[in-house]
C-alpha cells in the first residue's frame, strides 16, 4: 500500500485540527506537516517532500493564490485548495484552478464531505505518481 504524504497549510488552528483528524483515520495517508503560513510551508516542503498540499487562500503575509503562482514555476506536489472562498464554480475556485491547483474544496464542508475530501487527496497523489512515471 502506497502512503500519501500530506502537508496542510492553513492559518486556522481549528481547520488544521479538523484536517488532521480526518487524515489520521486513514492508514494510507500520513500528515507530514502543518503550516500556518507560507514561510513555514516552504520549510516543510523542502524537508518533508509531501505528495499533496492542502492550501488555504487567505493567509497572513504571502497569500495562497500568490503561493500557487510561485509554485507554477517548477515541479511541485499537487495542490488541493481548501478555502471558504472556493465554493463550486466560484470565481476564486476558477482562478485557483487556472493558477495550477489540482482541485478546490469548500472549507465549510470538510466535516460533512470528509470522504470526498480524502478521495480527492488520493486522486491528486495518484496523478502525481502517473506524471512522474
Amino acid at each position: 500500500m502506497r502512503i500519501v504524504r500530506v502537508l496542510v497549510i492553513d492559518d486556522s488552528l481549528i481547520i488544521r485540527g479538523i484536517v488532521e483528524s480526518i487524515l489520521e483515520r486513514h492508514s494510507d495517508i500520513q500528515l507530514v506537516g502543518l503550516a500556518s503560513d507560507i514561510e513555514e510551508a516552504k520549510h516543510h516542503l523542502q524537508e518533508r517532500q509531501p505528495d499533496v498540499i492542502t492550501l488555504d487562500l487567505a493567509l497572513p503575509g504571502v497569500d495562497g493564490m500568490e503561493f500557487l503562482q510561485e509554485l507554477a514555476g517548477g515541479p511541485h506536489p499537487p495542490v488541493l485548495v481548501v478555502s471558504s472562498s472556493t465554493q463550486d464554480k466560484s470565481e476564486k475556485a476558477q482562478a485557483a484552478i487556472k493558477a495550477g491547483a489540482f482541485a478546490c474544496f469548500d472549507k465549510a464542508r470538510l466535516v460533512q464531505d470528509a470522504p470526498r475530501f480524502v478521495k480527492v487527496l488520493r486522486k491528486a497523489a495518484d496523478e502525481r505518481l502517473k506524471a512522474s512515471a
